[in-house]
């Protein structure tokens, strides 16, 4: 999946590369539910508290099927897509903002978490996959090594390079995550078991 950058508030996008990350030590994540969209601002209900974050042609989008939206606006002689294209009131999104609530990254997520605080995340290789379950490796802030076991299900949200194509029709996660790959995990911790409520792939496998 690719980012994309607002050309003009609300109305066109322009895609850029991977990766848009906030490396300003001042960036704030806000997560919640998106309950509304204007020209320059989008509320957010973080928790019980209604958010206002203001966006600019620097802020930049992260949503699936983004890359389908920018082709389909682009063949029907538009410049691009709109934020309303990739977004709608409902959505579960992270905001990444300073202090004076200012939106640098609006990212579609699986869920909104509770009061912000996003869920549980995990960065690692995957070891092994199937259509319910998948395992990675990684390694620690100190350096040890993990791994984790993550139970899939229809509602694990899988963001990946064609992932809308491969997976259209509840085709398993196998079709879009492979061994080897490099992924990001979001997942809830329910009772000692792990389920993915979202899946990432942030590097595919070297063939």
């Amino acid at each position: 999946m690719r980012p994309l950058v607002l050309a003009l508030p609300l109305a066109v996008l322009a895609f850029v590369a991977l990766p848009v990350r906030q490396a300003d030590a001042q960036t704030t994540n806000s997560r919640g539910t998106l309950t509304a969209m204007t020209a320059d601002s989008i509320t957010v209900k973080v928790g019980t508290t209604d958010m206002k974050f203001t966006i600019d042609p620097k802020t930049a989008v992260e949503a699936p099927g983004g890359g389908t939206k920018e082709r389909q606006a682009q063949a029907a002689g538009k410049a691009g897509a709109k934020l309303s294209d990739v977004l709608k009131v409902g959505d579960a999104v992270e905001v990444s903002h300073n202090a004076a609530n200012h939106a640098t990254l609006i990212r579609k997520v699986s869920s909104p978490g509770s009061g912000g605080v996003p869920a549980k995340s995990a960065t690692g290789t995957v070891t092994a996959i199937s259509a319910s379950s998948m395992s990675i490796e990684g390694t620690s802030g100190g350096g040890a090594k993990f791994t984790q076991t993550f139970t899939i299900d229809p509602k694990t949200h899988v963001v990946a390079r064609g992932a809308s194509t491969t997976l259209a029709g509840g085709a398993p996660i196998t079709n879009a995550v492979a061994k080897g790959d490099r992924v990001s995990v979001e997942f809830d911790d329910a009772g000692g078991s792990l389920h993915a409520n979202e899946v990432r792939v942030t590097m595919k496998a070297a063939k």
